[in-house]
């Protein structure tokens, strides 16, 4: 595994002054976790970032993390499954800090999504709440449906770089990067809306912080669970549209709540 900040950020990518972070909580304490706790580090001690501490999740106590970085006064790791570490952290607070993020996995789970789910499930007991299937994409190149009904969608056609900060400029087609994943399902909620009552899009946006270490906000996962909560309120069946976005790539899911 090689640590670095990437050598092709482009320059709006270049911050004279640092980030200052709040909580991070990393998801998987492999070797995608281990980089990015380690890209932090190395941020904040080149005056690129600040944070308050850095939560590492993994169901091993013996994982990647702990081998090669170890815990410190402001990193420690917590053992255990991550819906079963989002139920009890996300269920616990009412309102993040405006600086604590999440650093997901690439290949990890919808986990927001079903967070979502859950939470829907213990809000309205005893009416339905189905993942349903999407009867179309948002007309990206690449769009396949997984059996668990997520929607995996991408602008690329081709294999991305590792740890790609997505910049304005592609670093694979070497020309400007003219498109945008949050639009694109913004726009595939409205087509959708055209057939049957869909509310959304909730998304969660990852961007890109520091060092190729791609966020998106605790606060985001919140206001997507109380748009549920809206969307829910009269009681009529209503799909809603989710996402956990880059600006590449994407995970959809449709959230179908019958009627009370």
């Amino acid at each position: 595994m090689t640590f670095s900040e990437p050598a092709s950020a482009p320059l709006d990518e270049v911050r004279s002054t640092p980030d200052r972070l709040g909580e991070v909580i990393i998801v998987g304490g492999g070797c995608y976790g281990t980089f990015y706790a380690h890209q932090l580090d190395q941020a904040r001690a080149k005056g690129k970032a600040t944070y308050r501490q850095v939560v590492v999740v993994d169901r091993n106590p013996a994982c990647q993390m702990m081998s090669e970085l170890g815990e410190a006064a402001d990193r420690r790791l917590v053992v255990s499954d991550w819906d079963a570490f989002f139920d009890q952290y996300l269920g616990g607070i009412t309102e993040a800090g405006a600086d604590d993020v999440i650093v997901p996995s690439p290949f990890m789970p919808h986990l927001m999504f079903q967070w979502v789910v859950r939470r829907a499930r213990r809000r309205w007991p005893g009416r339905p709440v189905e993942v349903r299937p999407l009867d179309q994409g948002p007309g990206t190149p690449y769009d396949r449906s997984a059996p668990d009904g997520t929607r995996y969608v991408s602008f690329a056609d081709w294999l991305c770089p590792t740890h790609c900060i997505e910049p304005t400029l592609c670093p694979v087609i070497r020309a400007p990067r003219t498109w945008e994943m949050s639009e694109s399902v913004t726009e595939l909620r409205s087509r959708l809306n055209q057939g049957r009552p869909t509310a959304g899009p909730v998304l969660f946006v990852v961007r890109h912080l520091v060092f190729a270490v791609g966020t998106f906000s605790t606060r985001s996962v919140l206001a997507g669970d109380a748009e549920v909560a809206r969307a829910g309120a009269q009681g009529t069946p209503v799909d809603i549209l989710v996402g956990t976005l880059s600006a590449c790539h994407g995970a959809v899911n449709l959230l179908h709540l019958g009627p009370l």
